[in-house]
């Protein structure tokens, strides 16, 4: 078997087990269209974003590090350091929007209203203020930052596997070698990462979640929280 070869191989298995082993790379996205409504197309074009935009960054510092000469360990180390800053960028966000989510939550709570029809009887209606009624616009409010939020935390999100990768290739002076090295992982890794979450959502929207809607949005901050903690504490 060549070396060529082997490289592409080991491109795509490291390419798509470390993308099924990080839950970080689609629960977020998973929580927040469910939370959020997003359609499938959204959801499947802002994954791709984030997706792309983490892959980039980490192939441009390996392509600074090869330029410039900087050993693998030293590379690493940036890598390291950047994955803390998106752990607890997410750790943070989704912190901040599972206690957003729950003050959206108990200010929804169902609660009723007398009704008084002439010449007929009083009743109670029951009635929810969901973000399809007359909060609507504090929901608009932030539907578009969102997806910046994502985007920013997996632009520092590094692919820590990529920089070795991209590293045998380039010490035989081999550019193509390091392209298609690169090109494979990221291509892998943006399919992986799209398939399951388009996957997720068809099997989530198969079951009936009307009486978790209303805390939808805590569940998809907890979530996210959770995947920050797992990152930092648990090296996901």
């Amino acid at each position: 078997m060549s070396q060529e070869l082997i490289l592409v191989i080991t491109a795509v298995s490291i390419g798509f087990f470390h993308t099924l082993f990080g839950p970080d790379h689609y629960l977020p996205f998973i929580v927040m269209s469910k939370a959020r409504k997003w359609s499938a197309a959204k959801t499947t074009w802002i994954t791709f974003l984030c997706g792309l935009g983490h892959i980039l960054s980490s192939v441009l510092i390996g392509l600074i590090g090869i330029a410039l000469g900087i050993a693998v360990t030293k590379l690493e180390a940036v890598e390291s350091f950047r994955g803390n800053i998106a752990a607890w960028m997410l750790l943070a966000f989704g912190l901040t929007y599972f206690v957003w989510g729950i003050h959206q939550a108990v200010k929804n709570r169902p609660h009723n209203h007398l009704h008084v029809h002439e010449g007929e009887k009083s009743h109670v209606h029951t009635h929810v203020h969901t973000n399809g009624h007359v909060h609507i616009h504090e929901e608009q409010s932030s539907v578009n930052i969102t997806p910046w939020i994502l985007f920013t935390i997996f632009i520092f999100g590094p692919c820590e596997p990529l920089i070795p990768l991209l590293m045998y290739p380039a010490a035989k002076s081999s550019f193509w070698g390091v392209t298609i090295v690169a090109g494979i992982f990221g291509l892998v890794t943006l399919a992986t990462m799209m398939s399951i979450v388009i996957i997720s959502l068809y099997g989530i929207n198969l079951f009936s979640m009307k009486k978790l809607e209303r805390y939808a949005h805590a569940l998809a901050g907890g979530t996210i929280f959770l995947c920050g903690i797992a990152i930092l504490f648990l090296g996901l």
